[in-house]
């Protein structure tokens, strides 16, 4: 069986990745969840079974995998839905799926992802608002091209995997986006396995300090929904 190295729920927005798209696609694996060092780097730590010293990192036997996108083309290589079946579809997924990986950095630097707290942002500056921009068009595109209810049609695929912290950016921070993206978020947000992810998330007792620092910087925190500490 795999083991998946994850780390908090409620923070780890490249953890989620991998996770949710296993959780979907019904493939059997073990979860392994560390902890963030609540005194900073987590790296050393992490290094015990991540080459990186980051998550995530998939196990299967004695080889690791340890970043998100590789992990799902490894996992696509041995298990069927991990990306559409027709060859256009699958190329746009892979796009965007690489947009996602490389980009979005004003949207991910600004909006760390907190499961559990509500946040008033400060203020939306112009790398942020062109970020979001770019999402509502993206998800629209893939919406009216491949009929949705997800990016590439019927099935949730990893292109869906990408880009499911991001759901729960948009609700934490309140962003605004067209009415298909945000009726896709709430999409997101609604499978069981999103739900599984964020109970677990709301559950966590600890907190990672750095983290909750960074969000507190970029806005009023106007409620925080997890389990007291």
């Amino acid at each position: 069986m795999y083991a998946l190295h994850i780390a908090n729920k409620n923070y780890s927005s490249w953890s989620l990745r991998p996770w949710i798209m296993l959780s979907m696609a019904g493939v059997a694996f073990e979860e392994q969840l560390h902890r963030f060092n609540p005194g900073g780097s987590s790296r050393e730590d992490f290094l015990r079974f991540s080459p990186s010293g980051q998550v995530p990192v998939l196990q299967d036997g004695d080889l690791k995998i340890w970043d998100s996108l590789a992990i799902l083309e490894y996992l696509a290589e041995r298990h069927e839905g991990f990306w559409p079946a027709d060859p256009g579809a699958r190329a746009w997924a892979r796009c965007a799926a690489a947009e996602m990986h490389s980009g979005f950095s004003a949207l991910r630097g600004q909006c760390a992802m907190s499961v559990g707290v509500r946040v008033r942002l400060s203020r939306i500056d112009a790398a942020l608002q062109q970020d979001l921009d770019r999402l509502d068009a993206l998800w629209e595109q893939g919406l009216d091209q491949f009929g949705g209810p997800f990016l590439t049609g019927l099935a949730f695929t990893s292109v869906d995997a990408m880009y499911a912290p991001v759901a729960f950016r948009i609700r934490s921070y309140g962003l605004k986006l067209g009415e298909r993206a945000a009726a896709y978020a709430e999409r997101l947000l609604a499978l069981p396995a999103m739900v599984r992810w964020e109970t677990a998330a709301l559950a966590e007792t600890f907190r990672e300090p750095l983290h909750d620092a960074e969000i507190a910087a970029v806005g009023e925190i106007l409620e925080d929904r997890r389990a007291a500490s």
